[in-house]
Protein backbone atom coordinates (compact mmCIF):
# COMPACT_ATOMS: atom_id res chain seq x y z
CA UNK A 1 0.00 0.00 0.00
CA UNK A 2 1.56 3.33 -1.01
CA UNK A 3 2.43 5.78 1.75
CA UNK A 4 0.43 8.98 1.59
CA UNK A 5 2.62 12.02 0.90
CA UNK A 6 2.85 14.27 3.97
CA UNK A 7 1.05 17.60 3.36
CA UNK A 8 3.29 20.52 4.28
CA UNK A 9 1.58 23.62 5.74
CA UNK A 10 0.02 25.75 3.01
CA UNK A 11 1.68 29.14 2.38
CA UNK A 12 -0.38 32.33 2.26
CA UNK A 13 -0.53 34.73 -0.70
CA UNK A 14 2.89 36.17 0.27
CA UNK A 15 4.48 32.72 0.44
CA UNK A 16 4.63 32.72 4.27
CA UNK A 17 3.83 29.64 6.35
CA UNK A 18 2.64 30.57 9.82
CA UNK A 19 0.81 29.48 12.94
CA UNK A 20 -0.06 32.01 15.62
CA UNK A 21 2.10 34.68 13.93
CA UNK A 22 1.41 37.32 11.31
CA UNK A 23 3.79 39.41 9.24
CA UNK A 24 3.66 43.18 9.77
CA UNK A 25 6.42 44.16 7.36
CA UNK A 26 9.33 42.83 5.33
CA UNK A 27 12.54 44.72 4.63
CA UNK A 28 14.96 43.70 1.90
CA UNK A 29 18.42 44.03 3.41
CA UNK A 30 21.70 42.11 3.07
CA UNK A 31 21.97 38.98 5.19
CA UNK A 32 22.93 39.20 8.83
CA UNK A 33 23.86 37.14 11.88
CA UNK A 34 22.53 39.20 14.81
CA UNK A 35 19.66 41.58 15.47
CA UNK A 36 19.06 43.44 18.75
CA UNK A 37 16.49 46.11 19.64
CA UNK A 38 16.69 49.13 21.90
CA UNK A 39 14.46 52.19 22.11
CA UNK A 40 12.56 51.53 18.90
CA UNK A 41 15.69 50.89 16.83
CA UNK A 42 17.12 47.65 15.47
CA UNK A 43 20.84 47.07 15.28
CA UNK A 44 21.83 44.44 12.72
CA UNK A 45 25.25 42.87 12.17
CA UNK A 46 25.73 41.80 8.55
CA UNK A 47 27.47 38.67 7.33
CA UNK A 48 29.57 40.06 4.49
CA UNK A 49 31.61 43.23 3.93
CA UNK A 50 31.53 46.04 3.04
CA UNK A 51 28.18 46.26 4.89
CA UNK A 52 28.94 46.28 8.61
CA UNK A 53 26.01 47.35 10.80
CA UNK A 54 22.55 48.66 9.93
CA UNK A 55 20.42 50.73 12.30
CA UNK A 56 16.70 50.57 11.47
CA UNK A 57 13.96 52.75 12.93
CA UNK A 58 11.08 50.44 13.90
CA UNK A 59 9.12 52.79 16.12
CA UNK A 60 6.37 52.16 13.58
CA UNK A 61 6.92 48.42 13.01
CA UNK A 62 4.73 48.42 9.91
CA UNK A 63 6.94 51.02 8.27
CA UNK A 64 10.60 50.29 9.08
CA UNK A 65 13.13 52.88 7.90
CA UNK A 66 16.88 52.49 7.49
CA UNK A 67 18.31 55.17 9.80
CA UNK A 68 22.06 54.60 9.44
CA UNK A 69 24.66 52.22 8.03
CA UNK A 70 28.15 51.60 9.35
CA UNK A 71 30.22 50.43 6.40
CA UNK A 72 33.55 48.61 6.60
CA UNK A 73 36.67 50.13 5.00
CA UNK A 74 37.60 47.02 3.01
CA UNK A 75 36.71 43.39 2.38
CA UNK A 76 39.09 41.79 4.89
CA UNK A 77 36.85 41.94 7.96
CA UNK A 78 33.20 41.44 8.76
CA UNK A 79 31.14 42.76 11.69
CA UNK A 80 28.40 40.17 11.92
CA UNK A 81 27.71 40.57 15.66
CA UNK A 82 26.39 43.62 17.54
CA UNK A 83 25.29 44.42 21.10
CA UNK A 84 23.94 47.64 22.60
CA UNK A 85 23.50 48.99 26.12
CA UNK A 86 22.53 52.56 26.91
CA UNK A 87 24.40 54.92 24.61
CA UNK A 88 27.00 52.35 23.52
CA UNK A 89 27.13 49.88 20.65
CA UNK A 90 29.83 47.25 20.26
CA UNK A 91 30.50 45.40 16.99
CA UNK A 92 33.07 42.70 16.31
CA UNK A 93 35.89 42.74 13.80
CA UNK A 94 36.78 39.30 12.50
CA UNK A 95 38.52 38.02 9.40
CA UNK A 96 35.94 37.44 6.69
CA UNK A 97 36.28 33.90 5.29
CA UNK A 98 38.61 33.09 8.19
CA UNK A 99 38.43 29.33 7.62
CA UNK A 100 39.61 29.82 4.05
CA UNK A 101 42.43 32.21 4.93
CA UNK A 102 43.60 29.90 7.72
CA UNK A 103 44.79 27.59 4.95
CA UNK A 104 47.59 30.07 4.27
CA UNK A 105 49.31 28.53 7.32
CA UNK A 106 49.81 25.34 5.28
CA UNK A 107 50.80 26.97 1.99
CA UNK A 108 54.59 26.80 2.43
CA UNK A 109 54.44 23.25 3.76
CA UNK A 110 52.35 22.10 0.77
CA UNK A 111 54.59 23.85 -1.77
CA UNK A 112 57.69 22.27 -0.24
CA UNK A 113 56.17 18.78 -0.16
CA UNK A 114 54.95 18.96 -3.75
CA UNK A 115 58.34 20.27 -4.94
CA UNK A 116 60.08 17.27 -3.38
CA UNK A 117 57.53 14.82 -4.77
CA UNK A 118 57.68 16.06 -8.39
CA UNK A 119 61.26 17.32 -8.45
CA UNK A 120 60.23 20.85 -9.42
CA UNK A 121 58.02 23.79 -8.51
CA UNK A 122 54.30 22.89 -8.41
CA UNK A 123 51.79 24.98 -10.33
CA UNK A 124 48.81 26.71 -8.72
CA UNK A 125 46.46 23.94 -9.80
CA UNK A 126 48.47 21.33 -7.93
CA UNK A 127 48.75 23.53 -4.85
CA UNK A 128 45.01 24.26 -4.95
CA UNK A 129 44.15 20.54 -5.16
CA UNK A 130 46.31 19.81 -2.12
CA UNK A 131 44.71 22.62 -0.10
CA UNK A 132 41.14 22.01 -1.26
CA UNK A 133 40.71 25.46 -2.86
CA UNK A 134 40.22 26.84 -6.36
CA UNK A 135 43.37 27.53 -8.44
CA UNK A 136 42.56 31.25 -8.64
CA UNK A 137 42.38 31.41 -4.84
CA UNK A 138 46.03 30.45 -4.32
CA UNK A 139 47.08 34.05 -4.97
CA UNK A 140 44.78 35.17 -2.12
CA UNK A 141 46.49 32.76 0.26
CA UNK A 142 49.90 34.08 -0.81
CA UNK A 143 48.67 37.57 -0.04
CA UNK A 144 47.61 36.44 3.42
CA UNK A 145 51.11 35.04 4.00
CA UNK A 146 52.66 38.36 2.99
CA UNK A 147 50.20 40.53 4.90
CA UNK A 148 48.68 38.48 7.74
CA UNK A 149 45.32 39.58 9.07
CA UNK A 150 45.79 42.11 11.88
CA UNK A 151 42.39 43.80 12.20
CA UNK A 152 40.80 41.53 14.78
CA UNK A 153 39.07 43.16 17.75
CA UNK A 154 35.95 45.20 18.48
CA UNK A 155 34.69 48.73 17.80
CA UNK A 156 32.77 50.86 20.29
CA UNK A 157 30.27 53.47 19.06
CA UNK A 158 28.30 56.28 20.64
CA UNK A 159 24.63 55.73 19.71
CA UNK A 160 23.10 58.48 21.83
CA UNK A 161 21.69 59.56 18.45
CA UNK A 162 20.99 56.21 16.77
CA UNK A 163 20.76 57.72 13.30
CA UNK A 164 24.25 59.21 13.75
CA UNK A 165 26.54 56.54 15.26
CA UNK A 166 29.99 57.85 16.15
CA UNK A 167 33.00 55.60 16.64
CA UNK A 168 34.70 56.07 19.99
CA UNK A 169 37.47 53.47 19.94
CA UNK A 170 38.80 50.22 18.53
CA UNK A 171 40.18 47.50 20.80
CA UNK A 172 42.52 45.09 18.98
CA UNK A 173 42.66 41.46 20.11
CA UNK A 174 44.47 38.73 18.17
CA UNK A 175 44.45 36.02 15.54
CA UNK A 176 41.38 36.08 13.32
CA UNK A 177 39.63 38.42 15.78
CA UNK A 178 36.38 38.52 17.75
CA UNK A 179 33.49 36.19 17.01
CA UNK A 180 30.70 36.66 19.59
CA UNK A 181 30.25 38.51 22.86
CA UNK A 182 27.92 39.75 25.58
CA UNK A 183 27.76 43.34 26.85
CA UNK A 184 26.03 44.65 29.97
CA UNK A 185 26.96 48.33 29.71
CA UNK A 186 30.03 47.99 31.94
CA UNK A 187 31.76 44.80 30.86
CA UNK A 188 32.21 43.18 27.46
CA UNK A 189 32.56 39.38 27.56
CA UNK A 190 34.40 38.71 24.34
CA UNK A 191 35.13 35.50 22.43
CA UNK A 192 38.34 36.06 20.51
CA UNK A 193 41.53 34.44 19.34
CA UNK A 194 44.58 35.56 21.30
CA UNK A 195 48.28 34.82 20.95
CA UNK A 196 49.27 31.89 23.11
CA UNK A 197 45.94 30.06 22.92
CA UNK A 198 44.29 27.59 20.56
CA UNK A 199 40.90 28.77 19.34
CA UNK A 200 38.68 31.50 20.74
CA UNK A 201 38.88 32.13 24.46
CA UNK A 202 36.98 34.47 26.80
CA UNK A 203 38.49 37.90 27.45
CA UNK A 204 36.59 40.28 29.76
CA UNK A 205 37.02 44.02 29.19
CA UNK A 206 35.98 46.93 31.37
CA UNK A 207 34.47 49.53 29.03
CA UNK A 208 33.38 52.04 31.68
CA UNK A 209 35.77 54.37 29.85
CA UNK A 210 34.80 53.44 26.28
CA UNK A 211 37.60 55.47 24.77
CA UNK A 212 40.11 53.11 26.42
CA UNK A 213 38.76 49.59 27.16
CA UNK A 214 40.77 47.70 29.76
CA UNK A 215 41.28 43.93 29.86
CA UNK A 216 40.61 42.57 33.32
CA UNK A 217 40.59 38.76 32.97
CA UNK A 218 40.64 35.70 30.73
CA UNK A 219 39.15 32.20 30.77
CA UNK A 220 39.60 29.19 28.53
CA UNK A 221 39.17 25.44 28.42
CA UNK A 222 42.29 23.66 29.71
CA UNK A 223 43.28 22.23 26.32
CA UNK A 224 43.38 25.71 24.80
CA UNK A 225 46.54 26.73 26.65
CA UNK A 226 48.91 26.22 23.76
CA UNK A 227 52.13 27.48 25.32
CA UNK A 228 53.13 28.89 21.94
CA UNK A 229 52.93 32.65 21.49
CA UNK A 230 52.18 32.24 17.78
CA UNK A 231 49.58 29.49 18.09
CA UNK A 232 45.98 30.24 17.09
CA UNK A 233 43.16 28.30 15.53
CA UNK A 234 40.80 25.63 16.89
CA UNK A 235 41.89 22.75 19.10
CA UNK A 236 40.18 19.50 18.14
CA UNK A 237 37.34 21.59 16.70
CA UNK A 238 36.54 23.08 20.13
CA UNK A 239 36.49 26.77 20.93
CA UNK A 240 34.35 29.33 22.77
CA UNK A 241 31.48 30.59 20.63
CA UNK A 242 30.43 33.16 23.24
CA UNK A 243 29.23 33.46 26.83
CA UNK A 244 26.17 35.16 28.36
CA UNK A 245 26.09 36.60 31.86
CA UNK A 246 23.42 35.81 34.44
CA UNK A 247 24.14 37.24 37.89
CA UNK A 248 27.64 36.01 38.85
CA UNK A 249 27.72 33.19 36.32
CA UNK A 250 28.74 33.21 32.68
CA UNK A 251 27.15 30.49 30.57
CA UNK A 252 29.67 29.62 27.88
CA UNK A 253 28.75 27.82 24.66
CA UNK A 254 31.81 25.91 23.48
CA UNK A 255 31.74 24.42 20.00
CA UNK A 256 32.04 20.63 20.21
CA UNK A 257 32.65 20.97 23.97
CA UNK A 258 29.11 21.71 25.17
CA UNK A 259 28.05 23.88 28.10
CA UNK A 260 30.48 25.48 30.56
CA UNK A 261 29.51 27.40 33.70
CA UNK A 262 32.06 30.08 34.60
CA UNK A 263 31.91 31.68 38.05
CA UNK A 264 32.73 35.41 37.93
CA UNK A 265 31.86 36.34 41.51
CA UNK A 266 35.43 37.67 41.34
CA UNK A 267 35.39 39.04 37.82
CA UNK A 268 39.17 39.35 37.78
CA UNK A 269 39.48 35.58 38.28
CA UNK A 270 36.90 33.57 36.27
CA UNK A 271 36.70 29.97 37.49
CA UNK A 272 35.09 26.94 35.86
CA UNK A 273 32.14 25.86 38.03
CA UNK A 274 30.91 22.97 35.89
CA UNK A 275 30.49 21.57 32.40
CA UNK A 276 28.20 19.28 30.40
CA UNK A 277 29.19 17.98 26.99
CA UNK A 278 26.80 16.11 24.71
CA UNK A 279 29.30 15.79 21.84
CA UNK A 280 29.27 12.94 20.98
CA UNK A 281 26.76 11.58 20.23
CA UNK A 282 25.17 14.82 18.99
CA UNK A 283 26.99 16.25 16.00
CA UNK A 284 26.13 19.95 15.80
CA UNK A 285 28.04 22.39 17.97
CA UNK A 286 26.72 24.34 20.97
CA UNK A 287 25.96 27.91 19.84
CA UNK A 288 24.38 29.75 22.80
CA UNK A 289 23.74 28.99 26.46
CA UNK A 290 21.51 31.24 28.59
CA UNK A 291 20.51 31.04 32.23
CA UNK A 292 16.77 31.42 32.92
CA UNK A 293 15.05 33.38 35.65
CA UNK A 294 12.28 30.82 36.21
CA UNK A 295 12.82 27.57 38.11
CA UNK A 296 11.47 24.04 37.71
CA UNK A 297 10.63 22.09 40.86
CA UNK A 298 12.77 24.60 42.73
CA UNK A 299 15.78 24.08 40.49
CA UNK A 300 17.63 26.56 38.26
CA UNK A 301 17.36 26.17 34.49
CA UNK A 302 19.34 27.09 31.38
CA UNK A 303 18.68 26.95 27.65
CA UNK A 304 21.24 25.74 25.15
CA UNK A 305 20.81 25.88 21.39
CA UNK A 306 22.97 24.22 18.78
CA UNK A 307 23.95 25.61 15.38
CA UNK A 308 23.53 23.45 12.33
CA UNK A 309 26.23 23.68 9.69
CA UNK A 310 26.47 22.91 6.00
CA UNK A 311 26.74 19.31 4.81
CA UNK A 312 24.80 17.87 7.73
CA UNK A 313 25.08 14.06 7.39
CA UNK A 314 21.84 12.21 6.74
CA UNK A 315 20.77 10.01 9.60
CA UNK A 316 22.17 12.32 12.28
CA UNK A 317 20.01 14.41 14.66
CA UNK A 318 19.58 18.01 13.57
CA UNK A 319 20.71 20.93 15.72
CA UNK A 320 18.19 21.38 18.54
CA UNK A 321 17.16 23.33 21.62
CA UNK A 322 18.05 21.90 25.05
CA UNK A 323 16.61 22.61 28.51
CA UNK A 324 19.11 21.93 31.28
CA UNK A 325 18.98 21.52 35.04
CA UNK A 326 21.83 23.76 36.26
CA UNK A 327 20.89 23.95 39.93
CA UNK A 328 24.26 22.44 40.75
CA UNK A 329 26.71 23.68 38.10
CA UNK A 330 29.10 20.85 38.86
CA UNK A 331 26.31 18.39 37.94
CA UNK A 332 24.55 19.89 34.92
CA UNK A 333 22.01 17.49 33.39
CA UNK A 334 19.51 17.61 30.50
CA UNK A 335 15.76 17.86 31.16
CA UNK A 336 14.48 17.80 27.58
CA UNK A 337 15.23 18.47 23.94
CA UNK A 338 13.06 20.33 21.41
CA UNK A 339 13.52 19.51 17.73
CA UNK A 340 11.77 20.50 14.52
CA UNK A 341 10.83 17.68 12.19
CA UNK A 342 11.86 17.72 8.54
CA UNK A 343 8.15 17.29 7.86
CA UNK A 344 7.46 20.73 9.31
CA UNK A 345 9.14 22.77 6.57
CA UNK A 346 9.08 22.41 2.79
CA UNK A 347 12.71 23.62 2.77
CA UNK A 348 14.10 20.94 5.09
CA UNK A 349 15.54 18.78 2.29
CA UNK A 350 16.78 21.67 0.14
CA UNK A 351 20.46 20.93 0.62
CA UNK A 352 20.94 24.01 2.81
CA UNK A 353 21.14 24.22 6.59
CA UNK A 354 17.92 23.13 8.28
CA UNK A 355 18.41 22.77 12.06
CA UNK A 356 18.55 25.26 14.90
CA UNK A 357 20.49 28.52 14.78
CA UNK A 358 19.89 30.96 17.66
CA UNK A 359 17.60 32.10 20.47
CA UNK A 360 16.71 35.56 21.72
CA UNK A 361 19.57 36.20 24.14
CA UNK A 362 17.53 37.29 27.12
CA UNK A 363 14.80 35.44 29.05
CA UNK A 364 11.29 35.93 27.62
CA UNK A 365 9.18 34.05 30.13
CA UNK A 366 7.57 30.77 29.16
CA UNK A 367 7.90 31.45 25.42
CA UNK A 368 11.27 30.93 23.75
CA UNK A 369 11.82 32.56 20.36
CA UNK A 370 14.31 30.64 18.23
CA UNK A 371 15.60 30.95 14.68
CA UNK A 372 15.72 27.69 12.71
CA UNK A 373 17.66 27.93 9.47
CA UNK A 374 15.20 26.48 6.93
CA UNK A 375 12.51 26.27 9.59
CA UNK A 376 12.02 30.01 10.20
CA UNK A 377 10.92 31.30 13.59
CA UNK A 378 9.95 28.67 16.15
CA UNK A 379 8.09 29.74 19.29
CA UNK A 380 8.47 27.14 22.04
CA UNK A 381 6.42 26.98 25.23
CA UNK A 382 8.66 25.86 28.12
CA UNK A 383 6.11 26.26 30.92
CA UNK A 384 6.68 22.55 31.48
CA UNK A 385 10.47 22.32 30.99
CA UNK A 386 10.46 18.55 30.92
CA UNK A 387 8.13 18.61 27.89
CA UNK A 388 8.55 21.77 25.71
CA UNK A 389 5.88 22.15 23.04
CA UNK A 390 5.27 24.12 19.88
CA UNK A 391 3.40 27.40 20.42
CA UNK A 392 3.70 28.87 16.93
CA UNK A 393 5.97 29.35 13.93
CA UNK A 394 6.68 31.54 10.93
CA UNK A 395 8.54 30.36 7.85
CA UNK A 396 9.27 33.15 5.34
CA UNK A 397 9.68 32.64 1.61
CA UNK A 398 13.21 33.07 0.25
CA UNK A 399 14.22 36.70 -0.31
CA UNK A 400 16.18 36.41 -3.53
CA UNK A 401 17.91 33.24 -2.31
CA UNK A 402 17.19 29.58 -2.97
CA UNK A 403 15.82 28.86 0.50
CA UNK A 404 15.18 30.84 3.68
CA UNK A 405 18.03 30.70 6.20
CA UNK A 406 16.65 32.29 9.37
CA UNK A 407 19.64 33.06 11.60
CA UNK A 408 18.58 35.25 14.51
CA UNK A 409 15.47 36.54 16.27
CA UNK A 410 14.66 39.40 18.63
CA UNK A 411 11.58 40.46 20.61
CA UNK A 412 10.97 44.00 21.88
CA UNK A 413 8.98 45.22 24.88
CA UNK A 414 5.85 45.56 22.71
CA UNK A 415 6.00 41.89 21.79
CA UNK A 416 7.04 42.66 18.21
CA UNK A 417 9.24 39.92 16.81
CA UNK A 418 12.10 40.38 14.35
CA UNK A 419 13.44 37.53 12.23
CA UNK A 420 16.75 37.99 10.39
CA UNK A 421 17.89 35.86 7.45
CA UNK A 422 21.51 34.87 6.88
CA UNK A 423 21.27 35.49 3.12
CA UNK A 424 18.87 38.42 2.80
CA UNK A 425 15.80 39.93 4.43
CA UNK A 426 14.23 40.98 7.72
CA UNK A 427 10.68 40.07 8.76
CA UNK A 428 8.75 42.03 11.38
CA UNK A 429 6.06 39.95 13.07
CA UNK A 430 3.44 39.92 15.78
CA UNK A 431 1.72 37.11 17.61
CA UNK A 432 -1.84 36.53 16.46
Amino acid sequence: MPIKEYPFPVPDSDGCIAKGVRRLAHLQIPGGAQVVEQGGYLFIGHIAPPRGTSIIDVRDPRNPVLAATVSLPDMRSHSHKVMVAGDLMIVNSQCHRRNFFRKSDKLQEVQTRLSLEKGGAPDDGEIAAALGVKPQEVVLLRGECSYPYDQGGFHIYDISHPARPREISFQPTGGMGVHGFDFDGRYAYVSTEMAGFKGNILVIYDVSRPESPREISRWCMPAQQAGDSLSTGPVNGTWLHHALRQSDMLWAACCQAGVWAVDISDITKPVTAGTYNYHPPFLESTHTVMGLSQTFQGRKLALAIDEEHDNHPKGQPHAALWLLDVNEPERISPLSVYEVSELDSPWSRSGSRFGASQIVERPTGDLVFAAWFAGGLRIVDIAKPSAPREHGYFIPPPDGARVPQSMDAEVDDRGTVYLLDRNAGLDILELS
